[in-house]
């Protein structure tokens, strides 16, 4: 029995769009691209070109692609954070199963609301919350189910997220601005606010936060600074744009700031001396916190502690969660697992073997859509847009208590 691949049309061919997508120049039979929807036209040409889509399945708005009869099974939107609910409500109306980039929304009401839309109209909607699908935490998760440490009592998460990166991304970049974007949490830890609540399996009753903006600010600035690195500045600190972009081979950085893939050194430079990545980092019109800790307390006494920083020389993630009978300590950059029980001296250690983005996530959550779209099993890691949206109100929440000064939330009812 043949299996026909499933048809895909992707909305946004940034860095996300172009990740999901590639899962189909390598497995063919499982996906195939047949349309695209990009206004940057340099980036819309580059997408047709690898995918070999046909120019009237080209288009510059993600109206003209997705409004009228539908024809492809799915849509990926791969669009800015607060660009989401429109074409999702209207891929939903056409019947079209969806790919969603996280977050749903910036807004907890249109989260709500894609999530009824969906469910009336019986169509898969699947977030992509990729760190499910990698080799780290589905290990971690198959160790808990199997009651090796008992019944989980204690989790303690941190999100390593680079200072380079957050200068990169959550300074100068796109979701520095919450006003434009959404807050840091909900914008990159609302991973791991999903990680830890299917982890525990429970849902989360209450929580505290705090949180803020401490060092990428203006008073910061050392005193010589100009407004862009370009503009002859004589501090060249570990933030220089000339060093993360021109003069590096970060191939990700240097086509961001360019806003195309295999930019030349001159495209590059000349993006620096008038685009968002050219700004000292000290003069930008970031606001997001480049720190925060979550408090939560989960159904059945359970806790858990989210600690999210931009102050390590590393992007990774480590955990420890503790167990009536033991404990699982993990760091994605060590690649390993290291389960301890109180009835033993001994420790057992699991090497995780991952390729690929995000650590193994990419290709893992597209192998799952794909199967989920054809009908297979789910095999527990499908983040369904109900449990997402679900998810979503945990980081909405510690946003809501960082600004109220750490107060209390509770998330009854919000979920």
């Amino acid at each position: 029995m043949t299996t026909k691949p499933v048809t895909a049309i992707v909305l946004g061919a940034g860095q996300r769009g172009n990740a999901y997508a590639d899962y189909a120049l390598a497995h063919p039979e499982n996906l195939r691209i047949v349309g695209v929807a990009e206004p940057d036209d340099v980036r819309r040409k580059d997408f047709a070109k690898k995918h070999s889509i046909a120019d009237e399945n080209c288009f510059d708005s993600w109206e003209h692609a997705v409004n009228g009869v539908k024809w492809a099974d799915a849509v990926f939107i791969c669009t800015q954070d607060n660009m989401h609910y429109a074409p999702a409500m209207a891929a939903i109306e056409r019947g079209y199963h969806i790919l969603l980039e996280k977050p749903i929304s910036p807004s907890a009401q249109e989260c709500v609301e894609i999530a009824d839309a969906a469910h009336r109209a019986d169509v898969k909607v699947v977030v992509c919350h990729v760190l499910r699908y990698t080799p780290f935490f589905s290990t971690i998760k198959d160790i808990i189910d199997s009651g090796e440490i008992g019944r989980v009592v204690s989790i303690v998460h941190n999100e390593n997220v680079g200072n380079l990166h957050h200068a990169h991304s959550f300074v100068r970049g796109n979701w520095g601005n919450s006003a434009v974007s959404c807050p840091m949490i909900l914008a990159k830890s609302c991973h791991d606010t999903d990680i830890i609540q299917w982890l525990i399996g429970k849902k989360c009753l209450s929580l505290s936060s705090f949180g803020s903006l401490t060092y990428f600010n203006n008073a910061n600035k050392p005193p010589a600074a100009p407004p862009r690195c370009t503009d002859g500045c004589a501090v060249a600190c570990v933030y220089d744009a000339r060093k993360l972009y021109l003069n590096s081979s970060n191939e990700w950085f240097r086509s961001v700031a360019a806003g195309r893939f295999g930019a030349t050194d001159a495209e590059v430079e000349s993006a620096l001396k008038t685009g968002p990545y050219g700004r000292c980092v000290f003069q930008c019109d970031n606001d997001v916190v480049d720190h925060q800790v979550v408090s939560m307390n989960f159904e059945d006494d359970v806790t858990a502690i989210f600690s999210m920083s931009s102050f390590t020389p590393d992007i990774s993630r480590s955990i420890k969660i503790m167990g009536t009978n033991g404990q699982i300590k993990g760091h994605t950059a060590h690649k390993t697992v290291i389960v301890s029980r109180f009835d033993s001296a001994d420790e057992r250690e699991v090497v995780i073997e991952a390729k690929g983005g995000h650590s193994g996530g990419d290709i893992g959550i597209m192998q799952a859509f794909c199967a989920y779209l054809r009908g297979e099993a789910d095999s527990g890691q499908i983040t369904e847009i109900g449990i997402s949206a679900q998810n979503h109100m945990i980081s909405f929440a510690a946003e809501e208590s960082r600004l109220n000064g750490g107060a209390i939330v509770r998330l009854a009812g919000k979920q």
